[in-house]
């Protein structure tokens, strides 16, 4: 069954099963009215069920080789392109005249010889298809049809060297011309006959074949291939030598490819180089000791892009598996794709390499001769874990051009914020271009969508140089169909160049062996799938200066449960806590203080083996978890008493040694705390919290009770800005959470851009927030307080109280911090428990209070917080600012303001780092900077003398 996310690129030519469709006239020509019903009767390929409310037509028409050349429909909308008409019998109908419906030319008209069809509901989530292969249904167009009735269409016949091959085909509607071309010449032709047959012998190189059989205007192609046996020479490989492409390091003309294929009889390599005809010269040796083929490359051009791919052959496959497969190398890190580099813009990636014409799947890029990235920062120095505070990035929803450069132009918007991590959710070949990144299918290589390996190495480079670290988000618990070590060893029963794995494949499980399967399962006891881990670990790690990596889903990194034992998936599985430790243990051999960041959501002995592994080195490690807190903090956030113990935000609270716990409130997998406050939230009398600003207010205090808990900590993006849009959000702006009657529930559709576009950060009630959590992150990666330990008195009450306390600071130290919050509807004497008495500080402002009494309690509105430490803090307010030798008049200013000196230009920037207006006072002290064109929102201004002194202040414009 086809793996890959696409669903048009089926070439099968396959006829209607008369249970599910008929047609009517059954023979049609392209400009004749047919119609087409569908039948629901059966459960058979059909997720429709018998009774569908609507249903709707996708359908494409086009040639033998590509029936889905124009297509018709909306996939996902219900917006009547295709909608049919229910009859009442369990069918549905519609009638169409195809040249009309298509709007075909005359020249498509008559090459149309195939159509093709997919029933669906109204929102793409179900669908009809050919049983039993659940493929898509095709229809002949046109009175003239060809058979090919030897070899098979499409196939691969393998033959030895000088062997011969039979070739025979028939047509309906009278006599035509038949003309054979092999590797695109013509060898053969026969004029005025119905049937045809040739036999083209002493074959000694691969054949490429095309039989065009014509009939008046009209010429139906069927391609088929032969595969030379080249009798695989036996030759030990060069020492040093590692799976995929081997660069020479001294002749830039050279490179040698290597590929694993346990169990495969010969491979070829076919590309660029060779034209995609490749004879026996380009025909990989095998190494007698390792098994492994491999190939020297030679007369490259140094700087040029060549594309190849192998040609894997299995002279005696199982059944349903394919004889040969065409697949990009497993290792690569450039792949072009048929499927979705058409949908790249060329802003993201300019100038990306083309497609080579007349190939199918992906291809491997190679290139000699690159010139290396040139790091600004060789030797960046990581935030101590328990300081992290991890700001979570989808790249494609971050910002309306959704790239590495939306990221780039917005380092301000970061810095200001204060964290010291991103991370970004995965960047590997993926599957499609709108996609969260899961579906990845290439590991090594880094998906093009976003933008190009320099752009994202730029990134890392000045994120490093502004003390901000980059992780990454890995799927490597499964691999989805387009992978080319799923496909060199599958099951292909439809012939459509996609499958599942066989029992033979070395990589994969034929079955999931835990119960949260995607993709394809990876059998992590396998030595080939730990080696290629290996190796995917250190290409993000050597080549990209990649700082750790988020692992995900690694409860399905066991082989002992079956996909329908969840209770077994998540009991501790030793063979899935020694395979997770060896992969740290290979990270941290490449960098010893890389970060290592599981995503179990298990058992906390399970945990506890990974967070306490090896803390005690040197440099401390541990393994960090990823900590999901976010029912019980969306509980404090709407105002309910129930289901919100706080205290597992804390390392200690699992069984962690060290502070090894990244919680978080929110992240990509749940719903935004903000949309639930608004559609659920509690509400006493005038106080609602289902009012956004309302419910603003009370995301402040959150950060209180969650950010500066001892600890890494996580941030999904714009939960600083209150984002309040349902994860379930679709494209088309409705909201689909999966608890109504839609099916498809749009979490992963691209998301609209509402921060940016509606200016939040100019939103008093928004940045708020945003410069609440700056201030509390830089207490927690500035005071050694925090790198202590907490312990929270009332962590199942909505009146939180939480005490951190760092015992090997002295006295004359902030080394003792209370933090309370309201989390009720109405106001309440919070009781407090200060350590101790005498003069303490609110840390977000640094003003003084005397306590006299540690038991004393203090009125808090609804939604308000406080953060009280025993001496005064360093707040997140920059040096510069603290300066008094420079005023910017008025702030807030409305349509100008003035400065007290005499620069000689002023630069005004947005907080996302865009500069948008530029002066030259030329030392003019009365000088008018005018700004009444800017929206609403704070902006950094830079003033700069005759000395090139710089001054930095900010203002908000009214």
């Amino acid at each position: 069954m086809k793996k890959t996310l696409l669903l048009f690129f089926f070439l099968l030519s396959i006829v209607a099963n008369s249970q599910q469709i008929t047609v009517s006239p059954a023979v049609f020509q392209v400009n004749e009215p047919i119609t087409i019903t569908a039948s629901f009767t059966s459960s058979t390929c059909n997720t429709m069920g018998s009774s569908p409310a609507k249903v709707y037509m996708h359908s494409g028409i086009g040639t033998e080789a590509n029936p889905w050349q124009t297509t018709k429909g909306n996939w996902g909308l219900d917006d009547g392109v295709g909608v049919m008409t229910k009859n009442g019998n369990g069918t549905w109908s519609i009638t169409i005249t195809p040249s009309v419906y298509f709007g075909l030319s005359s020249a498509q008209q008559t090459a149309a010889t195939k159509m093709g069809l997919v029933f669906r509901n109204a929102n793409g989530s179900q669908t009809l298809k050919l049983a039993p292969s659940c493929t898509d249904f095709f229809l002949n167009v046109g009175s003239f049809q060809v058979t090919l009735t030897a070899p098979a269409e499409d196939s691969n016949t393998i033959v030895s060297s000088g062997g011969s091959f039979n070739i025979s085909a028939t047509n309906t509607n009278g006599v035509a011309t038949y003309t054979l071309k092999s590797n695109g010449t013509i060898i053969n032709t026969s004029a005025g006959v119905s049937s045809y047959t040739f036999n083209h012998t002493n074959i000694i190189d691969n054949q490429s074949y095309e039989l065009n059989v014509t009939q008046g205007a009209t010429t139906v192609t069927k391609k088929f291939n032969v595969i030379v046996n080249p009798n695989t020479v036996s030759e030990a490989m060069p020492s040093g030598l590692v799976d995929g492409i081997n660069y020479n390091a001294t002749d830039a003309t050279k490179a040698t490819l290597v590929l694993d294929a346990p169990l495969k009889d010969f491979v070829y390599v076919a590309g660029s180089f060779n034209n995609w005809q490749p004879s026996s010269a380009y025909a990989m040796k095998k190494d007698p000791t390792s098994g492994k083929f491999w190939l020297e490359l030679t007369g490259l051009v140094s700087g040029e892009n060549n594309t190849y791919q192998y040609w894997v052959v299995d002279a005696t496959p199982l059944a349903n598996s394919p004889s040969m497969v065409k697949t990009a190398d497993p290792y690569s890190t450039l792949v072009l794709s048929p499927y979705d580099d058409a949908g790249i813009p060329a802003a993201s990636y300019p100038n990306i390499p083309v497609y080579p014409a007349g190939q199918n799947f992906e291809v491997t890029v190679l290139k000699t001769g690159q010139t290396p990235y040139n790091w600004q920062v060789t030797n960046f120095t990581k935030p101590e874990k328990d300081k992290l505070v991890v700001y979570e990035v989808l790249v494609r929803d971050f910002d309306a051009a959704r790239n590495y450069q939306s990221l780039i132009d917005k380092i301000e918007y970061f810095k200001t914020l204060k964290i010291n991590a991103i991370e970004l959710m995965p960047v590997m070949e993926f599957e499609g271009n709108e996609s969260w990144g899961y579906n990845t299918s290439f590991h090594m290589a880094l998906d093009k969508f976003y933008g190009t390996s320099d752009k994202l190495k730029e990134l890392i480079d000045l994120c490093h140089q502004n003390g901000i670290a980059v992780i990454l988000d890995v799927a490597l618990n499964h691999a989805f169909g387009r992978n080319p070590m799923v496909r060199m060893w599958m099951n292909d029963a439809d012939g459509d160049g996609f499958g599942s794995p066989t029992a033979e494949n070395p990589y994969f499980n034929t079955v999931a062996k835990h119960s949260y399967s995607v993709g394809e399962d990876f059998n992590h006891q396998s030595l080939k799938t730990q080696y290629y881990v290996e190796r995917v670990v250190k290409q993000w790690i050597e080549e990209y200066k990649i700082d750790g990596f988020r692992w995900d889903l690694t409860k399905g990194f066991t082989q002992v449960c079956t996909a329908a034992d969840e209770a077994c998936t998540n009991r501790y599985q030793q063979d899935r806590v020694d395979i997770l430790k060896k992969y740290a243990d290979y990270s941290w051999s490449l960098d010893p203080t890389h970060y290592t960041i599981f995503e179990h959501l298990g058992s906390d002995a399970e945990e506890q083996e990974w967070a306490n592994y090896k803390i005690a080195e040197t440099p401390s490690k541990g393994i960090m978890m990823w900590g999901k807190m976010t029912d019980q903090y969306n509980q404090l956030s709407m105002g309910y008493p129930t289901e919100n113990n706080i205290s597992r935000m804390m390392s200690s609270s699992r069984g962690f040694t060290a502070n090894r716990l990244m919680g978080y409130a929110e992240s990509h997998d749940e719903e935004r705390l903000m949309y639930k406050n608004v559609q659920y939230g509690n509400s006493s009398g005038t106080y609602n919290v289902k009012t956004l600003n309302t419910a603003l207010s009370r995301m402040s205090a959150i950060g209180a009770v969650s950010l500066l808990i001892p600890g890494p900590k996580m941030i999904w993006h714009f939960g600083e800005l209150g984002w309040d849009e349902s994860i379930f959000t679709c494209k088309d702006g409705s909201v689909n959470d999966a608890s109504g009657t839609l099916s498809g529930d749009c979490k992963l559709d691209t998301k609209p851009q509402p921060q940016w576009a509606e200016n939040w950060l100019g939103n008093t009630n928004r940045n708020k927030i945003y410069y609440d959590w700056a201030k509390m992150i830089n207490l927690k990666v500035t005071e050694p307080v925090f790198l202590g330990t907490a312990t929270m008195a009332n962590a199942n009450t909505l009146t939180v109280n939480v005490k951190i306390t760092n015992s090997n600071l002295a006295v004359t130290q902030l080394k003792d911090v209370l933090i309370l919050a309201n989390f009720d509807v109405t106001a309440k004497n919070v009781a407090t428990g200060f350590q101790y008495t005498g003069t303490w500080y609110n840390l977000m402002d640094n003003t003084s209070m005397n306590v006299t009494d540690v038991n004393a309690t203090i009125n808090l509105a609804p939604g308000e917080y406080r953060i009280y430490g025993n001496k005064t803090a360093n707040l997140a307010i920059p040096e510069f600012e603290k300066e008094n030798s420079v005023n910017l008049y008025p702030n807030p200013v409305l349509n100008h303001f003035t400065l007290n000196i005499a620069p000689t230009k002023v630069h005004v920037y947005a907080i996302s780092g865009q500069l948008v207006k530029s002066f030259s006072p030329n030392g003019n002290t009365d000088f008018q900077y005018g700004v009444s064109e800017l929206k609403t929102g704070l902006y950094v201004v830079k003033a700069i003398d005759e000395n090139n002194k710089v001054q930095v202040m900010k203002f908000i414009k009214k």
